[in-house]
């Protein structure tokens, strides 16, 4: 991981990823504080948000890693330092098994937007607040399009910091990538990936 003096948003692991985006916020300060746009539709991300949410995590938190067939999604940190990860395994992807580990920090505000079928995650460095959009309401993929890997399994690819991460019940069982491509193809039609 990057010098915690650096304090600079950007790709530290791993390769480019097809529609992935990292985009610098210009932040506008005076007197009275500042003013940062997080988000404009005319950016030309992926995604097209129906569902915003404000999320604050503690030091040591891992959120992930999840997947999901049906939406998009964007992650911006406003405070804090954290670390996310993402992997494509969508068939015929031109960056399919493609990993890539972005460290982001409040101080220097960027956004990452990314498609769906992608496996993703984020650790927090340090008590964090950040923004999160998806283009599928909670309410409608949180039971049947909310899978997970391993934020460990040997065949995810990501180079993690020395860390024994606070984890929720669910993710302390999620499964490798393998068991996870073979229960999608099995169950919800994994090739549906293959236009995205």
């Amino acid at each position: 991981m990057m010098d915690k003096a650096t304090k600079i948003s950007k790709l530290v692991d791993g390769g480019d990823i097809w529609q992935v985006s990292l985009r610098t916020l210009r932040k506008n300060s005076d007197y009275r504080g500042s003013f940062t746009e997080i988000f404009r539709d005319e950016w030309g991300t992926v995604i097209e948000p129906v569902q915003w949410s404000a999320v604050h995590s503690v030091a040591n938190v891992l959120r992930g890693m999840h997947f999901h067939l049906r939406h998009d999604e964007y992650f911006c940190l406003l405070r804090g330092h954290c670390m996310v990860a993402l992997r494509d395994i969508r068939p015929n992807s031109p960056t399919e098994n493609v990993s890539s580990v972005f460290e982001l920090f409040g101080d220097d505000l960027a956004a990452l937007s990314f498609p769906r079928g992608l496996i993703h995650g984020w650790y927090f460095f340090e008590d964090s607040t950040h923004v999160q959009a998806v283009s599928e309401s909670y309410s409608d993929y949180g039971k049947d399009d909310n899978w997970g890997v391993s934020w460990q399994a040997p065949d995810l690819g990501i180079k993690w910091p020395d860390i024994s991460p606070i984890l929720s019940e669910r993710a302390a069982g999620f499964a490798t990538v393998e068991q996870l491509k073979s229960s999608i193809i099995s169950g919800v039609g994994f090739a549906d990936l293959k236009s995205s």
